[in-house]
């Protein structure tokens, strides 16, 4: 099998699972408990949250754990939205975003329209970019809360969040960025960016499944509702108990990212220029879709004409790709993201999404280019 679906995941790095193995046997204490294991573990999981905001450039106390960037997503934009509301007091109940965030984004917004909110939901232009003036015509004093995505998970556009927070921050509003598909793999600052909540994931960047984390601004202070109840873990923001193995690999992917995410993007960037030159030069026609820049080092989002990328895939069964969010893979309809970019049908269902990663060899890329141009060819055969 070759693996080219690094968007929907990354394989854990073998350093992580080393690091996690103590805290499922011999470390295996609640880190909550007061005793002395339960200490021990409690310092790991403290050092991978210090770990975490290391790389994002935030404060340790900054970061509260979840089970994912799902979750993270709707403690950020349903807790800000009902603070500023419902404990505030504020008249500001608009939620503004873009019609190519990850579905937990759009269904999170759409779910407080019933509860009164105004959800604007913000077109994007041809390239899959934010329209900034656009974006600023919409966002005003009665707006809560921006979110918009740093790097979108099928076509890996990277959206300009400084500019985003700028034009939030102008009108009081707060800015949320769903980073999930962007952390490790691009440089990220929360203070130079003017970020003020941040969602992560770690099986994104080579970490385990299962755990994620919500940055939330301390300076100036950021408050959110609790969507959960229970012990008052994490500030009060997400009770239950925290999985330590998990944390410990968060902790370590993270820190691994912040070191070799530079080697990785230029490697990352050869290989994916590699990939599209021997597609091009084996196929009559290849369309990248959304702009080539900026985007994410290891993503493509393609397009043969002609060809129905679901036949395509199951034509390789050894080649694992994908044709767009794998949180949505259980749907028939082409994808919202290419629609939104102004793809007809026919187009959208000719596209497929291309992920390398970190083990991604540069035999694995021109077998796959093989494969992709034999069975296209195939297809298309009368």
């Amino acid at each position: 099998m070759i693996y080219l679906d690094n968007q929907a995941t990354t394989p854990t790095d073998p350093r992580v699972v080393e690091a996690m193995l103590p805290f499922f046997t011999t470390r295996f204490a609640n880190p909550h408990s007061p005793h002395a294991m339960g200490r021990d573990v409690e310092e790991a999981v403290e050092a991978a949250r210090g770990q975490i905001a290391a790389l994002i450039g935030a404060e340790p106390r900054e970061i509260v754990f979840t089970s994912g960037a799902t979750e993270s997503n709707n403690l950020a934009i349903a807790g800000a939205a009902r603070f500023r509301r419902d404990i505030a007091g504020q008249d500001r109940t608009r939620i503004v975003t873009l019609a190519t965030e990850h579905k937990c984004v759009l269904e999170s917004v759409a779910a407080l329209a019933r509860e009164g909110f105004e959800p604007v939901v913000l077109p994007v232009k041809a390239d899959g970019l934010v329209d900034l003036e656009r974006l600023a015509a919409v966002v005003d004093d009665r707006t809560a809360l921006v979110s918009i995505m740093a790097a979108n998970n099928e076509i890996g556009v990277l959206q300009p969040l400084a500019e985003i927070a700028a034009i939030a921050h102008a009108a009081g509003a707060l800015f949320h960025t769903d980073a999930a598909q962007a952390a490790g793999k691009i440089p990220l600052d929360v203070r130079a960016q003017g970020i003020d909540l941040m969602s992560l994931s770690a099986h994104k960047l080579y970490g385990p499944m299962g755990v994620g984390a919500l940055f939330v601004r301390y300076r100036p202070r950021v408050r959110l509702v609790a969507q959960m109840q229970g012990g008052g873990q994490e500030r009060g923001l997400r009770s239950g108990t925290l999985p330590a193995p998990l944390l410990v690999g968060f902790g370590l992917a993270t820190e691994l990212a912040a070191k070799e995410m530079a080697a990785e993007s230029a490697r990352l960037l050869e290989l994916r220029q590699r990939l599209l030159d021997a597609l091009r030069a084996q196929l009559q026609e290849v369309r990248v879709n959304a702009a080539l820049e900026p985007r994410l080092p290891g993503n493509l989002n393609l397009c043969l004409p002609g060809i129905d990328a679901e036949a395509l895939m199951a034509a390789l069964p050894e080649l694992c790709l994908s044709t767009g969010s794998a949180c949505s893979s259980a749907a028939v309809e082409p994808s919202y993201v290419l629609q939104a970019l102004g793809l007809a049908e026919v187009e959208a269902r000719a596209s497929f999404r291309v992920g390398l990663g970190r083990f991604t060899t540069a035999a694995e890329i021109d077998a796959a280019a093989a494969m992709i141009a034999a069975a296209a060819r195939g297809l298309r055969s009368p």
